[in-house]
C-alpha cells in the first residue's frame, strides 16, 4: 500500500464524516421547523447536548476504527492539536467569576487535556526515534 493509498484512505473518511455531519445538520434543522411549525415546545438543551455528544460518540468510534494503522500516528497528533482547543475552552470556563463549579470541572478538564496533549507528544516522539536508523 502506498502513501497515496493512504492519503486517498484518509481524504475519503473525511469527506464522509462530513457528509455525516452535515446530514445530522440538515435533519436537525427540519426537525427544529417542524416542530416550530406544530407549536411544539423544543427539548431541553441539556437533552439536545446530550444527544449531540451520544450521537458524536457513535461516528468518532466508527470514523476512527476504520482508520489503518499507518493513519493513527497522523490522526493521534489531530486529536493532540484537538485537546489544546479544549484547554481554551476549559481555561474560559475556570475563568469565571460566580461559578465554582465551572471553575471545578475548568480545572479537571484543563488536568486531562494536558495529561492527553503531553502523552501524546511523548509516544509521537517514541514512534519517530523508532523509525530513525541508527548509526
Amino acid at each position: 500500500m502506498s502513501n497515496y493509498d493512504l492519503v486517498d484512505q484518509s481524504r475519503q473518511l473525511t469527506d464522509k464524516a462530513s457528509e455525516l455531519a452535515l446530514e445530522a445538520q440538515a435533519l436537525a434543522e427540519k426537525t427544529a421547523s417542524m416542530a416550530a411549525e406544530q407549536g411544539h415546545m423544543m427539548a431541553d438543551p441539556f437533552i439536545m447536548a446530550l444527544t449531540v455528544f451520544i450521537l458524536g460518540c457513535f461516528v468518532g468510534y466508527y470514523v476512527v476504527w476504520k482508520v489503518t494503522p499507518a493513519l493513527h500516528s497522523p490522526l493521534m497528533a489531530v486529536t493532540n492539536a484537538v485537546s489544546s482547543v479544549i484547554i481554551v475552552g476549559a481555561l474560559v470556563a475556570a475563568g469565571l467569576a460566580d461559578a465554582s463549579l465551572s471553575k471545578t470541572f475548568g480545572f479537571i478538564a484543563v488536568l486531562l487535556a494536558s495529561v492527553n496533549i503531553f502523552g501524546g507528544f511523548i509516544v509521537t516522539n517514541r514512534m519517530l526515534h523508532m523509525f530513525k536508523k541508527s548509526d
